[in-house]
């Protein structure tokens, strides 16, 4: 096992849990990305939250997606299974919807070539109240910056 904190695989063939979430304020509107990710037993291994600018709701989701496979190989993760409360973005990497929308289309694209990285990939859409953790996150990135914008104002 290597730290996390150098950013070095915690060890190879790790099997990773992923909840993502994309949150838009407006769509678009300020938008944020949160990542939970768990081993296979559950112990958490990561959380992260990005603010992402301007987005739709569905670019945000798409990006806290990337975002979280990026992650996932980052820690060695080979075997990766995906939740998402977006089911828009599960049935399109499955491939049961087309992506029509082109800035999609390139977020898509991202996606799909991401999973080449990994032996083994599921991707579920599961209820909102089961994808909390992620959820709090990506609001989190929004409200972070909306709150430094704020302390900026009262600067000037």
């Amino acid at each position: 096992m290597m730290g996390l904190s150098r950013g070095e695989p915690l060890q190879e063939g790790l099997h990773l849990i992923v909840y993502v979430d994309g949150a838009s304020r407006g769509n678009p509107g300020r938008a944020g990305a949160g990542v939970w990710m768990t081993n296979g037993e559950g112990k958490k291994l990561l959380e992260t939250s990005r603010y992402l600018g301007l987005k739709t709701n569905n670019e945000a989701e798409y990006w806290a997606l990337l975002i979280g496979l990026r992650e996932a190989k980052r820690l060695g993760g080979r075997s990766v299974r995906v939740f998402t409360d977006s089911e828009l973005i599960q049935r399109q990497v499955k491939g049961i919807y087309r992506v029509k929308d082109l800035n999609l289309k390139n977020l898509h694209q991202k996606v799909i070539q991401d999973l080449n990285w990994f032996s083994s990939f599921e991707i579920e859409s599961i209820p909102r109240e089961e994808n909390r953790e992620a959820d709090r996150l990506a609001n989190h990135a929004i409200q972070r910056r909306i709150t430094k914008e704020k302390g900026r104002e009262l600067k000037k």
